[in-house]
């Protein structure tokens, strides 16, 4: 048997080496990177064309609303090619307890609220994306002469969002959840390193045992095997003569 060692680089060299071979084999690719970075910015052309110079009236409240939450999704659509196919699965999810069709607020405890939205990321990027907007504007009443609306408490009101941290606390979630995420890709992986081996070997043992069992595998057979008998010609055979005699 021979001793297999693992690679002498540090592990530095490897992270640096495999990033650079990683972005040379994509920048090659069209389809993969070029067309995508043509498309994030035509996306972009489109959202600040339709959003653009949108101002404080009542009746775009709900416009700022949904700009946030087109660009949290499309955002997450478009770089789904970097995450393993189960997040990719659990994108219906994310959206779902993120805050777009239901306030947080309103959400079930036991499941959805506790703790899907405090571990998805897009929730807390977005709540950022509203205080970022909205924070420090005023907005027309619905009937005139009414004082006007606060950004806050359209955040508050309006959209169900908590003004209990700031967006700088929710950047910093999104970034910290991201890390573990990572961290947790890079601990399955490690698992399966190790793990497949044993799996493996405990299946292969499993495997001779049963064919040992079988009468084939068997020292002795009950009957004996017709591949090494000596074949007699009909001629030599006692009541057989040869049809040319």
């Amino acid at each position: 048997m021979e001793t297999k060692t693992g690679s002498q680089a540090t592990w530095c060299k490897q992270l640096s080496t495999l990033t650079k071979r990683s972005f040379v084999n994509m920048s090659r690719d069209v389809g993969y990177y070029w067309l995508r970075i043509i498309t994030y910015i035509a996306v972009s052309i489109s959202v600040g064309s339709i959003f653009f110079n949108v101002g404080t009236s009542y009746s775009v409240i709900l416009a700022r609303g949904s700009c946030g939450g087109f660009i949290s999704s499309s955002m997450i659509f478009m770089s789904i090619g970097g995450f393993p196919s189960f997040i990719e699965e659990m994108k219906g999810v994310m959206m779902m307890t993120a805050g777009f069709f239901r306030f947080l607020t309103d959400l079930l405890k036991p499941f959805w609220r506790y703790p899907m939205s405090y571990i998805n990321y897009m929730a807390w990027a977005l709540q950022g994306e509203y205080k970022n907007d909205m924070i420090g504007l005023e907005f027309d009443p619905l009937q005139p002469g009414d004082p006007k609306l606060k950004g806050k408490v359209i955040i508050n009101t309006v959209l169900g969002i908590s003004l209990d941290h700031s967006k700088w606390w929710d950047l910093t979630v999104v970034i910290v959840i991201l890390i573990v995420y990572r961290l947790l890709f890079f601990t399955i992986l490690k698992f399966k390193e190790r793990a497949s081996p044993v799996f493996r070997t405990i299946y292969t043992k499993r495997t001779l045992h049963h064919l040992i069992k079988r009468p084939s595998f068997r020292k002795t057979p009950p009957f004996p095997s017709q591949r090494h008998q000596v074949m007699h010609s009909l001629s030599s055979q006692e009541g057989l003569n040869s049809p040319i005699h």
